[in-house]
């Protein structure tokens, strides 16, 4: 009798990690792409946020110190040819693009650049990294694929939680990143390691003048 105990418990537990799951990572994201207007698109990406970090302080097991675990596990080699690929590809995305945006906030707004450098890495790219790794893989380690399905499943999410910018290219660029930060992730062990590509991707979109595709003001539906 115990071990049924146990498997129903365990069958349980597993149903409300899908439905949480599916709720928060598939449907919220959908909803807000889908109905709401682009100038509450952030103050519903902020309740977003929070929510996930309640339900990341409440994973059980899961303690804050984690964070700092492995956190210089990279070298500043890797970081060096990071970000001359991410600078040449986001360069040659731009200028095949938007050519007409070009590195134009670099060259004619460098004040505000500089607010963004500073912003993006605590603002977005530290509250995503927390939803989508170490809340996806800590909370919901139990009901993931195993191998790369894990990898995958989580850049597809991640891309989808981009939906409400309505761009392909948005979209391919934030599946490639998170295939990458998850690798940082998971691989190198270093939640911090993650967030520091995260940021340099960021601000390097933002330079190049790709911005404007992550930008609510600019978002068409098509519907």
């Amino acid at each position: 009798m115990s071990k049924q105990s146990d498997w129903a418990h365990d069958g349980a537990l597993h149903l409300r990690l899908r439905l949480e799951f599916g709720l928060f990572f598939v449907a919220v994201p959908v909803l807000i792409a889908v109905f709401f207007p682009p100038n509450w698109m952030f103050p519903s990406l902020f309740t977003f946020t929070a929510i996930g970090i309640i339900l990341l302080h409440y994973t059980p097991g899961f303690t804050w110190v984690e964070l700092r675990y492995n956190w210089r596990n990279w070298t500043w080699r890797e970081i060096a040819l990071f970000s001359v690929a991410m600078t040449a590809f986001c360069s040659a995305v731009v200028m095949a693009m938007r050519p007409d945006v070009a590195f134009r906030m670099l060259l004619y707004r460098p004040e505000f650049l500089t607010v963004i450098w500073l912003a993006y890495p605590i603002a977005s790219a530290l509250p995503q990294e927390l939803l989508f790794r170490s809340l996806f893989f800590r909370r919901y380690q139990a009901i993931l694929p195993n191998g790369k399905g894990a990898y995958l499943l989580n850049a597809s999410l991640f891309s989808l939680a981009h939906l409400m910018y309505w761009s392909w290219i948005v979209a391919i660029m934030t599946f490639g990143g998170g295939l990458l930060f998850t690798w940082a992730y998971r691989q190198r062990g270093s939640f911090f390691y993650a967030v520091l590509l995260h940021a340099i991707a960021g601000n390097v979109i933002f330079a190049a003048g790709l911005g404007i595709y992550f930008y609510s003001g600019n978002v068409q539906r098509p519907f």
